[in-house]
């Protein structure tokens, strides 16, 4: 009975610890299984397509690159080749690609880095894809731009470029800023204490800025005396207008080139740095780095385009029957810039240098009214057309609103400058 009562325990025992060995066994085996599985990857999207297993290469064109220089670095099948070299200029212009403009290749893993697509970026918004895997195929893209309104207040303490650099605004900011009060206000010639405020559009592409929009309204204080300017499109394009209705705009802008440093005004007995004489400096010169572009005041058409010893590289502007401008030292004209050619207000001209009698790099604008050399600071132009009488009403509601949005805006408090954005 006792052996009987043994043998079935000892059974019981086997049985408990086979199943726990098995139990365990599969445990184990489950665990490995689990550890084999691969871990999805998330799948890399560039462009539109799936670069997971392919190779990038990210890049920007160099200086005199030509484009089908970008694929020195891959492999570019005979057949697509071919089809690239026949491709409409309408669809895209190979000579149009710019230095510093970024290009992404995409490849095969292969020894030879098969392409598979290049995409162009001529600016922020725009780019060009070439699929290039079995056949040519080219698309035109753009990413979304997002508009966002923001304001900021400033109040000066120094000098307009320090109080700019503390606000953090853009220079395209600035110069739009700067072109609408061209005419009233001297800009170099700032005071402790003037202070602006301005409300504006700011375009964003994957939340970053790319550019500036509309300004929707601004109040500069100088010397004590308030303005505003209010934008209003009365059936020919956004313009801007005092208070009354003027409009503050003229036929010409004041500043050729971007907002900057005058280095030596208009003067009837200057001393000459090169020529070691005094002599009259009939022109107005901006310090500016070599290669900053250089914009047409007004409309008009090109009278001289060319390079002479004492002018360096210039381009001179008929405007109208009263006015013309020069523009000398260029380090090079602009391209398409020559005699006879017509160009449109803030066209790029050429670009600033120190060519012929200069000791370094600027822009000297000369400005001729009936033929006669003038300071083009102090020239007096006959302003824009007012708003019509029969857009006043539309005007001063538009005033209106734009004045009570602007007086919301607070000044910074003195001795410290701020910035209020929403």
């Amino acid at each position: 009975m006792v052996a009987i009562v043994l043998g079935i325990a000892s059974i019981v025992w086997v049985s408990q610890y086979a199943d726990q060995f098995s139990i365990s066994e599969n445990s184990s085996s489950n665990q490995d299984s689990t550890r084999q599985q691969p871990v999805a990857k998330e799948p890399v999207i560039l462009y539109g397509m799936t670069v997971t297993e392919l190779g990038v290469i990210e890049d920007h064109v160099k200086r005199n690159q030509r484009f089908f220089d970008l694929f020195d670095s891959v492999h570019v099948p005979s057949r697509i080749f071919q089809q690239l070299n026949t491709l409409s200029k309408k669809i895209f212009d190979f000579r149009k690609i710019g230095a510093n403009k970024k290009y992404t290749l995409i490849h095969e893993h292969d020894s030879a880095k098969t392409v598979r697509a290049l995409i162009y970026e001529p600016n922020p918004i725009d780019y060009v894809i070439f699929h290039l895997h079995d056949s040519l195929q080219v698309e035109v893209c753009q990413r979304p731009v997002i508009t966002v309104e923001k304001n900021v207040s400033g109040r000066i303490e120094s000098s307009l470029s320090e109080t700019i650099e503390q606000l953090n605004i853009s220079h395209e900011l600035t110069n739009k800023f700067v072109d609408i009060f061209g005419w009233q206000v001297d800009f170099q010639r700032l005071q402790k204490g003037d202070q602006f405020k301005l409300i504006y559009e700011e375009n964003l592409v994957d939340n970053k800025p790319i550019g500036i929009g509309k300004i929707l309204g601004i109040y500069f204080e100088h010397f004590g005396k308030g303005e505003f300017a209010i934008p209003f499109d009365q059936g020919e394009g956004v313009d801007y207008f005092d208070e009354e209705g003027n409009s503050m705009r003229k036929a010409l802008l004041k500043y050729p080139i971007e907002f900057t440093r005058i280095s030596s005004r208009y003067n009837l007995n200057r001393f000459h740095p090169v020529a070691k004489v005094f002599r009259a400096h009939l022109g107005t010169d901006f310090a500016a780095p070599t290669g900053t572009p250089i914009r047409s005041v007004g409309d008009g058409v090109v009278e001289e385009a060319r390079y002479t010893s004492n002018n360096g590289n210039y381009v001179k502007i008929h405007h109208n029957s009263t006015y013309t401008t020069g523009y000398l030292h260029m380090s090079k004209i602009a391209t398409g810039i020559t005699a006879g050619t017509r160009v449109k207000q803030g066209q790029t001209i050429g670009y600033v240098g120190s060519t012929g009698l200069a000791t370094g790099p600027h822009l000297c604008y000369r400005f001729w009214r009936n033929g006669v050399q003038i300071d083009a600071l102090r020239v007096e132009l006959p302003p824009s057309q007012p708003v019509k009488k029969d857009r006043m009403e539309d005007f001063q509601k538009a005033k209106q609103g734009c004045i009570n949005r602007l007086q919301q805006i607070a000044f910074p408090p003195a001795e410290e400058v701020i910035v209020a954005k929403r």
